[in-house]
This record gives structure tokens, sequence and C-alpha cells, in this order.
């Protein structure tokens, strides 16, 4: 049983998660790809899979792999290249349906959210039921949806039954639920962690379990604190939707690390486009990019520059984050890219500080 008071009344929090987005997308506008294992991605043989639909993903292909391993893996699938305007398109469109549901929401990338339901008042599995219908009705997509009182246990349940599944856990399944489940799965373990706790012989949730909160803090830093208490429903990170925008920025972890430029170059365009769109959508514009690496030996390294003026145009960003990403070397092969927005400006004051010129 987790440390809950029970006298307290307990938040109600969603994750929401679009299914195989960028594929979903693909087939919502050519219905013919229905039922057909669909893979987005680069348009040459070194390009990288952005999203596999779940009929390709019985073939073993999944996002960040190779082309050439995806089609070698899934010869007779279709191929189409991403189409990041479209799928920011979709997505403006799908998060306009969650704020009517609640405007306590957190976005945390192109195809997810938080939603806090506490103050509604409402039933979640009819709200969520709901939600779902209004999705699918109006865009043709589907949601996996996980319910519970914090976000960790949130996002771990909206996994659970994919696609178009819901999940909620509650107080009393906690931490029984989370024993079997792979260390992976517990948020703010990433692949060094886990790798460290793997040699250990430490495999499931359940082996975390039996540790001491000084040993995990001894073994991760600060970070062992929050891995203790979060393995036992612990999770006071709320939903966090208006807090000030000092940067904006896009981060994909690999699930094979890779050296090929052709690659790289190839997230690098689609990680302006989904910038450029998010500045837009905020009316912001950034003056300063910033490249981070990470590469197989957890070594990161980070550039950055800062423009003569500001901008939220993808060929812009693109030709800056290229120049940057040109200047790194690829000693190692990758496993984590990302690309950051940040000394930003308003759209109307950027209009005001052009006309006072």
């Amino acid at each position: 049983m987790t440390n809950i008071d029970e006298n307290k009344e307990l938040p109600i929090i969603l994750h929401v998660d679009l299914d195989a987005f960028y594929a979903s997308v693909e087939e919502r506008d050519n219905p013919s790809l229905k039922g057909k294992p669909l893979i987005v991605g680069g348009r040459s043989h070194k390009g990288v899979v952005t999203t596999a639909n779940y009929e390709a993903r019985k073939y073993g292909v999944h996002s960040a792999m190779p082309m050439f391993m995806a089609r070698q893996k899934c010869p007779r699938g279709i191929y189409v290249p991403g189409r990041m305007e479209r799928y920011q398109e979709v997505s403006r469109q799908v998060f306009r349906i969650l704020h009517r549901f609640s405007d306590v929401l957190e976005k945390v990338s192109i195809d997810e959210a938080y939603l806090d339901i506490t103050h509604l008042g409402a039933k979640p599995h009819r709200l969520v039921k709901n939600l779902k219908e209004k999705v699918y009705t109006e865009t043709g997509l589907t949601l996996s949806v996980g319910i519970s009182y914090n976000k960790f246990l949130a996002k771990l349940a909206s996994d659970w039954h994919k696609p178009a599944g819901v999940k909620e856990i509650t107080p009393d399944m906690v931490p029984g639920i989370l024993v079997p489940l792979p260390i992976k799965k517990v948020h703010g373990l990433g692949p060094k962690s886990c790798a460290l706790l793997n040699n250990l012989g430490l495999s499931t949730i359940g082996d975390l379990l039996e540790l001491s909160e000084e040993f995990l803090v001894d073994l991760l830093g600060k970070s062992g604190r929050e891995i203790y208490q979060r393995i036992r429903g612990i999770d006071h990170r709320p939903v966090n939707t208006r807090r000030e925008r000092k940067s904006l920025g896009i981060e994909r972890t690999f699930s094979k690390g890779t050296r090929n430029r052709e690659v790289l170059e190839d997230y690098l365009k689609n990680f302006s486009q989904e910038l450029s769109r998010d500045l837009q959508d905020k009316k912001l514009h950034a003056r300063t990019i910033t490249l981070k690496i990470k590469d197989e030996n957890f070594k990161v390294q980070s550039r950055g520059k800062t423009l003569f003026q500001h901008t939220n145009k993808a060929e812009e960003i693109y030709e800056v984050a290229n120049g940057l990403f040109q200047e790194l070397p690829l000693d190692k092969p990758l496993r984590l890219m990302g690309l950051t927005a940040s000394n930003l400006l308003s759209e109307d004051l950027q209009q005001l500080s052009f006309f006072d010129l």
C-alpha cells in the first residue's frame, strides 16, 4: 500500500497519448493506407524511421531505426516522407479539443499531454470516454489514456493497453502493480542509470523496492530520493500550465546509436520545423539556438549561437542548427540529440521593436 493521506482528496491526472501519431495522420489523410504496414521517415536509404504504425511494428520496425534496416524487416511496407507542418496542424486541432475538457493542461510534446481534472468533479472514466470519442469523431485519431493520482503513474498507465486503451492506477494498486515492470519504466532513470542498476543485478521495480533510500542516493545522486519515492507511488510534480517560457526545446533518444550524418540531419530538419511551429503557436521569436548531443558513452556536448535578429522560421533555425552540428565531431555514435530555442521575445514586442527602429 502506498503512503497516501486517506483524508486528503487525491488529484485526478490524465496522461493522453496519441497512438502512432504521424502514421495515424497519414492514414487519416489517405484511408487506403489503413491496415497496411506504414512507415514514416526520411526519403533516402540512409534516412531514419520517425514513426511506424502498429502493423509495421509486428515486423520489428520501430522509431529511430535506420530506414535500410526497416526495409529489410518489412520489404512490403509502405514508406512515406514525414510532413511536419501537417502533423503540427492536426496536433493543434487535438489540443483545442483537450482544452475543452480542462484548462489545467501541460503539453509534453506534439502528441502527448497531462490534464488535471480534479476540479471538475467528474467521474474520470466517463470523461475519458467522452474525450476519446470527441477526438476520434473530429480528427479520426485514437488516444491511449492513463488515469491516476500523479503524473508518473498516469504516464505509466497510458502505455498499458496501446493502442486506444484506458488504464487507471489507484493507490491500493501501488506498489504491487509496479513490482514486475522493468526499471526503464521509471521516469528519471535514463539509459546510463539503467545500465548501472542492471550491472548490479537489478532489473525490475521490485528489485528497486528492496533498496534503501540512502543506497539509491549514494548510487544515483539527488535523483535517487525521487526514484525511491516514485516507485512507491509518490510524485508531487504539478500539471504545469502557466509557467513563463524561457526556452522551447525538442529532444529525442535513439534506440540505437548512429554516426550517420544524413540520418542526424534528417532529425535536425524535423526538429527545426517542430520548433518553428511551437514558436509560432505561442507567438514567440527566438534569438539563441542551442544544439545538444549525447554519445553512447553518455558524453554530452552542446553548441549555441545567438543571432543578430530574433526568428521563428524553420529554414533559419535549421541553417543555424546544421551549422552547429557540422562543428561537432562524431567520434562515437549518438544516442540523443536535442534542439532548443531561447532568448525568447513575444510577437508584440518583436513588432514594436521593428517599428521603433
